[in-house]
């Protein structure tokens, strides 16, 4: 007698939203990075209606999660193990069929990162001053020491080191110190920043976070300070701080506690209102990471934003 799979129906189901070319597509683009809905309409050039119908379908067969975030919602592809190996398989025999998808999500990117840029040029100067604006930088600051401990560190990496304020924290107890911007504006106040620290050893350069280039196993501790809420694609952002620690090393990061304020995302060009602990921890033990300690800095005002802090290891 023939065995029929556990979950036969559901494999029938996800089948058939897998079979229209635009949703082929759609699952090929998702597996790039998770993306909204209005940026899916702009790569696919087609109404944002007729993509909405194509993401509910796909949804409620499993193939892709829906993720709300503020008025925002995103999409990104399943992680449930029943249905994975089949995305799989279908985006293996796709390949890089349809370029000009690929080379519209490229352009989507470099308008999100042109966008963002200009944001950090224009706010360079005075990064630190709109930070404090939320949360007490003494309070973190002193948070993220209790964390750590004495526990001694060689080698830092502050990934996204924006002003370069992790590194004047922290760097005078290493022996090397990496820190990596894709803001050559941002990294001149870090410069500034470092050389009136006296910090010999904190090397700035320009980097991308998702592709520092940097040798694996070459940290012990990296720092990924409000960063994240910033980013189309965290999971790939901790994969690489993941990639850049040795055994036993440490990742620590620092962003804010999920939230609903849309004028961060309007006003100061985050991505992300906020971050999930449920995502966190996904993205942690993808990694290959496992979380040690977290905790959180309530505001001080009812329109602040509460801070959280993760501190992981790689074993």
């Amino acid at each position: 007698m023939e065995t029929v799979p556990a979950d036969f129906d559901g494999l029938l189901d996800a089948l058939r939203a897998a079979g229209e070319p635009t949703r082929l597509r759609l699952l090929r683009l998702l597996a790039r990075e998770e993306l909204s809905v209005m940026e899916l309409v702009s790569i696919l050039d087609q109404s944002q209606p007729r993509i909405s119908r194509h993401l509910k379908l796909m949804s409620e067969a499993g193939l892709i999660e829906r993720f709300p975030d503020g008025a925002w919602v995103f999409y990104r592809l399943s992680a449930d193990p029943s249905v994975r190996p089949l995305v799989d398989a279908i985006l293996k025999l796709l390949g890089d069929a349809l370029p000009t998808d690929l080379a519209a999500l490229d352009a989507v990117r470099q308008s999100r990162r042109r966008s963002a840029e200009g944001y950090f040029e224009t706010i360079a100067p005075k990064w630190d001053e709109i930070r404090s604006h939320y949360v007490s930088e003494h309070d973190v600051e002193a948070a993220i020491q209790k964390a750590l401990g004495d526990a001694p560190y060689r080698h830092l990496v502050d990934l996204g080191t924006g002003s370069g304020r992790m590194l004047e924290v922290l760097a005078g107890r290493a022996e090397t110190a990496i820190g990596l911007d894709l803001s050559q504006h941002m990294l001149n106040v870090a410069r500034a920043k470092v050389f009136d620290a006296g910090l010999k050893t904190a090397d700035l350069r320009h980097g991308d976070i998702y592709d520092t280039r940097l040798p694996a196993a070459s940290a012990d501790l990296v720092i990924v300070h409000q960063v994240l809420h910033f980013l189309s694609d965290p999971a790939r952002a901790v994969a690489e701080a993941g990639r850049l620690l040795e055994t036993s090393g440490r990742l620590l990061i620092v962003d804010f506690a999920h939230h609903d304020l849309e004028i961060m995302r309007e006003q100061y060009q985050h991505r992300r209102l906020g971050m999930l602990d449920e995502d966190m921890a996904a993205w942690l033990d993808a990694a290959g990471l496992k979380l040690k300690s977290s905790l959180s800095l309530p505001p001080k005002t009812e329109t602040g934003l509460t801070v959280r802090i993760w501190l992981a290891t790689k074993s």
